[in-house]
């Protein structure tokens, strides 16, 4: 590898900031032969709730046509990566379904071009890096030449971009229990032990360990002061209702 690339690409590892990351990045497509640097971050299963976050230098009037028409949800490109992250070249046979497209990208001088994906392991969201520009063709060659530098961009914004969002807030573990089995573990708080339950709810003292072990398999704990406890803690002893 080159020096400058391997520099550059360091100091965008350290980067933290999205902003400052987004314009190392563009410099470095620009250093490589291309004009135009994008990138975005989508969540194709929960569009309702994520906006799109989208880095690019694109012309402002390519921008504005692109959203207001809504060309994301025809574009082949994006139907591309988000079902694969292998490269694409842009091409209008690419854009055949939707010449229109094609049309208004060679008279904004983003006919040469490519993208490809970054697919988050442990989330839906989706990141799409594109390079572009107008002077000449890519080739192939050219492309797997850079595609590895590209990802290397691509995985490091899609990174900040997701240590952005907030988490969602881990839900609790709330097994369902029986009447009976609430009954049993009421009476264990109040430090019956099984022989005065099973008089108290006239069973017999081994259905009352049945109705204890089944909680505490229930809950996943390991004895039935800590059944007793969970079952507190998820608010089984404040209503009936809850059964």
């Amino acid at each position: 590898m080159e020096r400058w690339k391997e520099s550059q690409l360091k100091q965008l590892s350290i980067t933290t900031e999205l902003d400052t990351a987004y314009q190392a990045s563009l410099n470095f497509a620009k250093n490589i032969g291309f004009k135009y640097f994008a990138f975005s971050t989508t969540c194709p299963t929960k569009t309702e709730h994520f906006h799109t976050v989208r880095f690019n230098n694109y012309p402002s009037s390519w921008n504005s046509e692109y959203e207001q028409k809504k060309f994301s949800a025809v574009d082949p490109v994006v139907a591309h990566c988000n079902q694969s992250m292998l490269p694409v070249l842009w091409s209008e046979e690419l854009y055949a379904n939707v010449p229109r497209i094609w049309e208004l990208m060679e008279l904004q001088g983003l006919q040469h071009g490519w993208s490809h994906a970054i697919h988050g392991e442990e989330d839906d969201f989706c990141s799409i890096v594109s390079l572009a520009r107008s002077h000449c063709p890519i080739s192939a060659w050219e492309l797997y030449e850079n595609l590895g530098f590209t990802v290397f961009i691509g995985r490091h914004l899609h990174k900040l971009v997701t240590q952005t969002l907030p988490k969602a807030p881990a839900q609790s573990f709330m097994p369902h229990l029986s009447a009976r089995e609430i009954d049993v573990l009421k009476l264990a708080a109040a430090g019956k032990t099984a022989y005065e339950s099973a008089r108290i709810l006239n069973l017999s003292a081994r259905t009352i360990n049945f109705h204890v072990q089944e909680a505490i398999r229930k809950f996943g704990v390991n004895n039935k002061i800590a059944a007793v406890i969970a079952a507190v803690k998820a608010g089984y002893f404040n209503s009936d209702a809850m059964r």
